[in-house]
């Protein structure tokens, strides 16, 4: 695999693990963190640093915003048990 379609290929998977944070709603940060050692939360701190190494600066407002597909306040007041 070139550099190219390797760098494609993690952003397709990247766009998908995403999609599958947004779609589930039901299941809470805190039983993604206890089981996988990460969250929606995490994700979006290491989307925030790879922006930064690039000389893209994102808050962690707009980072969240990108991984939970909303503004992290209305996520939590929908979703958040």
């Amino acid at each position: 695999m070139n550099e190219q379609t390797r760098v494609e290929v993690e952003a397709a998977a990247f766009r998908r693990l995403v999609e599958h944070f947004r779609n589930r709603t039901d299941v809470q940060n805190i039983d993604v963190m206890e089981l996988a050692g990460f969250c929606r939360n995490c994700l979006s701190k290491w989307y925030q640093e790879a922006a930064a190494e690039r000389n893209v600066t994102l808050s962690k407002e707009e980072s969240r915003e990108i991984v939970y597909g909303m503004p992290y306040q209305e996520w939590k007041d929908q979703h958040q048990k």
